[in-house]
């Protein structure tokens, strides 16, 4: 027989859709599920909760609340996958606020939730697309992109970012939008190269370089924030965000192999440019800083956070690229590089009052292997088996590798992660 909640029981209904609430923000600004359940964890214990429990996996939410002889069970569904590094600073400083006051009212809470909702993204469309065209341009050099490369890299991010950032906002499915800004990125980069070939501006054709032109594409937070869910022994929302991760890579890498087909191109590297060692070491310096940099703005980090994540990131990625030089394995390299970026982000991410994620994650996205992930769906489309193992396997060793030096820095330096009790 049906009966009608009593005054506790209505309480505990508002408390606990405030928490799921706060949930559903993490969730949807691109956050790990051990994130999402801390987050939550902390504003229910500050409302009085008595016990919250949750499960979380790439776009649903499973919480139940208990206080004294009652709990409440809901469910929710994220439809909507981004990043918004802002909203994720500006939820944690929430939590963080709610923990040093002890005891908060549910009021309180839900005002300060719906000006974290409701506060627009830091940059407009045109600079967001702007952030990501310095990170790609940034990233050409590196894989031994010319000034012409980086140049036409940035065209072609540009309008790829600008046209992504434009059907995100209207709800269009996200693996069309990706393979869709794909092509308009590779058509961007070939049509600014052949336009300079037509004109004699230049005499070397510069084609092959298309490849890091849609880089921005690489689905860096999931794959990351994947492999750090599963060393949390979260295998469902783990498995989810690799899963969507590398949805997210075939395609853009199926309509990066549908241009190369027409175009008579493959996804190779372009040969370096001859630079004296210390001209080079420097601009690695540059262009480390200025990718991580692009890469946090682009995903929405204020400038004081994005500052953080690119001296980090140069600080571990041109060491990883000298010990690369050496001839060490790549896996290796990308693991200390990531546990340098780790204890780094130890020091600096408390004193921004930020989540570690916020730093990390843009500093080793850079380290991603983007070309290496491209080239192997590219090789299981031309049917080349052994070049698609090889780059594949190379690659998905290098992002667990990376998730490792992540991993193992979090241990030694959060109690948390060192110990399940």
């Amino acid at each position: 027989m049906a009966t009608d909640p009593d005054d506790d029981e209505l309480e505990l209904i508002r408390r606990s859709g405030v928490v799921l609430r706060v949930g559903r923000l993490s969730l949807s600004s691109g956050t790990g599920s051990y994130r999402v359940k801390a987050s939550m964890a902390r504003v229910a214990r500050a409302l009085g909760i008595d016990r919250h429990e949750a499960q979380v996996t790439l776009t649903e939410i499973t919480t139940t609340s208990h206080r004294g002889a009652s709990f409440r069970t809901e469910v929710t569904e994220v439809r909507a996958i981004g990043i918004n590094v802002d909203r994720l600073a500006a939820l944690e400083q929430l939590a963080g606020r709610l923990d040093a006051t002890g005891r908060t009212s549910v009021d309180d809470v839900t005002e300060s939730l719906d000006r974290i909702a409701a506060k627009p993204p830091l940059y407009p469309l045109v600079l967001g697309a702007v952030w990501a065209a310095i990170a790609c341009a940034a990233f050409s050099f590196l894989t031994g992109g010319g000034v012409t490369e980086i140049v036409g890299v940035f065209v072609g991010a540009f309008l790829g970012q600008a046209l992504r950032r434009a059907l995100v906002h209207r709800g269009v499915n996200p693996f069309a939008v990706t393979m869709l800004c794909a092509l308009v990125a590779c058509f961007g980069y070939l049509g600014f190269v052949s336009l300079l070939d037509a004109t004699g501006i230049t005499e070397v054709p510069h084609q092959a370089g298309y490849i890091a032109a849609v880089l921005f594409l690489v689905p860096g937070f999931p794959l990351v924030t994947g492999f750090l869910d599963l060393a949390k022994m979260d295998f469902s929302a783990g498995v989810a965000r690799l899963t969507y991760a590398v949805m997210i890579v075939t395609s853009a890498a199926l309509a990066v192999w549908a241009l190369s087909l027409v175009v008579s191109l493959t996804p190779h590297p372009p040969a370096p440019p001859a630079l004296d060692p210390g001209p080079l070491l420097a601009l690695r310096f540059v262009a480390s800083f200025v990718g991580v940099l692009g890469f946090a703005l682009m995903f929405n980090s204020p400038w004081r956070i994005a500052l953080a994540a690119a001296v980090i990131g140069m600080l571990a990625n041109v060491p990883r690229i000298w010990f690369l030089g050496t001839g060490a394995p790549p896996q290796v390299a990308a693991a200390l590089a990531a546990l340098l970026v780790g204890l780094l982000t130890a020091v600096v991410a408390p004193r921004l009052d930020v989540p570690r994620i916020t730093v990390y994650v843009p500093a080793v996205t850079i380290m991603v292997p983007g070309v290496l992930l491209y080239q192997s769906v590219f090789s299981i489309s031309n049917g080349d088996t052994i070049d698609a193992l090889a780059a594949g396997v190379e690659a998905a060793l290098v992002v667990a590798s990376l998730a490792i030096g992540l991993a193992i820095a979090r241990m030694l330096t959060d109690r948390t992660w060192a110990y399940e009790r």
